[in-house]
């Protein structure tokens, strides 16, 4: 059984406490490595490294240090079967997607941040007669990033990439439910020749490790991707402290079908942004609301090509849907489907458990599913279940559709079928969503900026957004 390590000061190393975590395989449901359950003390020794890797890190060029990253993310290239076979393994999701999304995006964001960060510009203001105000930007110091379980490496890099590339030293916790790349990442670290102590990697549960982070002093900024109710507690504790936070939380995402639209092509693409990684991305289209006149034909070609979803193990080269993260998430969102049932939804395809043959028998496996006949307004509607599971609603009005499609607590994401300029313009402005694709789905920019309103999080992610959050502005002014 491999025991994993944090990686501090440069170094892998075991825990204070000494004391595991069972790392479940979801394919298997079986137990096959230990994380450590870290703590404040260890939370402590790495700040310690940050602290004294500060100035080695902040006062390098933008050059030496966009090198550096650069060196980073060629080693996660050099060693792709490793860190895609680990993911995939880790977080029970298709080989073919962790080789396809994830693992390259990883790549790509140190890629991004380690050319952006030397394109950064200063502002001046000229006053005429006066004198001029110039703007720095300056590090931090010492910042922590929280990344969630659904994209491991892909959200873990795309925080801490533009940290490093601003200057600061990091402290990062991946996900106690999906570690493994992150430990492998310090590998990575040491033969692109990352200075020791500048990105120090601690594993852990959120309410011990992910607490001591928030808590400490010497931790200037929180950047959190999770849910909307861990997000609230983190505020609670960092909000009185003045430490910047980015909250990147849940998402009850609508999708809106015109009948004007391309229909082939929404509905091929309506099938990947419902069930993709298992429906266990924030962006999911979970609440799909179609026009009422070409209602009944997208309800039965959508669920033809549902039924048609292959639910296999994450090896198999045909799978569409892998295994869901864990055996508490899959218990979770097939009581969803219940509570749908309850409140008068009827199951049009999938809504159990999918039981695979052979070491794959207690995995946790759940067939895409698909529910109509739901109030817009019910719990199964308003509450983010973040799973295979998509409720379809048919709409007549426009009004109707953007009253529906706002009436969550969230405001991530929106996607909206149209083949009508005006209307897409026009309702793209109306829905109450920080990212909204028109005939299409999860089409990523690095430079545009990545968040949501409402619950959905404070703060953006992404391009000059990230580099302003993880820097401060300094105003310098000299006379004439």
């Amino acid at each position: 059984m491999e025991k994993l390590q944090n990686f501090v000061n440069g170094e892998y190393i075991n825990s204070s406490s000494n004391q595991y975590i069972d790392n479940y395989e979801p394919a298997t449901g079986k137990v096959y490595s230990l994380i450590p359950d870290s703590n404040a003390a260890d939370v402590e020794e790495a700040v310690k490294a940050a602290e004294a890797a500060f100035p080695i890190w902040s006062n390098m060029s933008k050059e030496e240090r966009g090198d550096i990253l650069m060196k980073v993310s060629t080693g996660i290239e050099k060693y792709m079967d490793e860190f895609v076979a680990a993911e995939s393994k880790d977080n029970g999701k298709p080989l073919k997607l962790a080789g396809h999304v994830d693992i390259p995006r990883a790549v790509s964001n140190f890629k991004f941040f380690a050319t952006a960060i030397q394109h950064y510009a200063s502002e001046s203001h000229y006053m005429e007669g006066v004198g001029v105000n110039y703007t720095v930007r300056k590090p931090l110091g010492i910042v922590g990033c929280i990344s969630p379980w659904n994209l491991p490496l892909y959200l873990f890099s795309w925080k801490i990439a533009p940290a490093l590339a601003a200057g600061n030293c990091v402290i990062a916790k991946p996900s106690e439910i999906t570690p493994y790349t992150a430990f492998l990442l310090g590998k990575v670290l040491k033969e692109a020749g990352m200075p020791a102590g500048v990105l120090n990697i601690l594993h852990g549960y959120g309410h011990t490790v992910g607490d001591a982070m928030v808590r400490h002093p010497k931790i200037k900024a929180i950047s959190f991707t999770g849910g909307t109710k861990t997000g609230q507690t983190i505020a609670s504790i960092a909000a009185p402290m003045f430490k910047k936070l980015s909250l990147e939380l849940g998402g009850k995402n609508p999708n809106i079908i015109f009948a004007d639209c391309d229909f082939d092509e929404m509905l091929s693409t309506t099938v990947r942004s419902s069930f993709a990684n298992q429906g266990q991305i924030c962006l999911c289209g979970s609440r799909i609301f179609v026009e009422r006149s070409i209602y009944d034909k997208f309800k039965t070609a959508f669920v033809e090509k549902v039924k048609n979803s292959k639910v296999s193990n994450p090896t198999d080269p045909k799978a569409h849907l892998g295994a869901l993260v864990s055996k508490p998430h899959m218990e979770k969102v097939l009581s969803y489907v219940e509570l749908a049932k309850e409140e008068g939804g009827t199951v049009l395809c999938g809504g159990e458990r999918v039981m695979l043959e052979g070491e794959y028998k207690d995995g946790y496996y759940v067939a895409p599913t698909v529910i109509e006949g739901l109030d817009y307004n019910c719990r199964t509607n308003q509450e983010e279940i973040f799973g295979p599971v998509v409720t379809l609603t048919p709409f007549d009005t426009e009004e109707e559709a953007l009253m529906m499609a706002n009436s969550t607590q969230y405001g991530l994401s929106a996607t909206i079928w149209t083949s009508n300029l005006k209307r897409a313009h026009r309702v793209a402005d109306e829905v109450q969503a920080g990212i909204v694709w028109i005939n299409a789905w999860l089409v990523r920019d690095l430079r545009t900026p990545f968040g949501g309103v409402k619950s959905s999080g404070v703060g953006r992610e992404g391009g000059w957004e990230a580099l302003r959050f993880f820097t401060e502005p300094k105003n310098i002014f000299i006379k004439q």
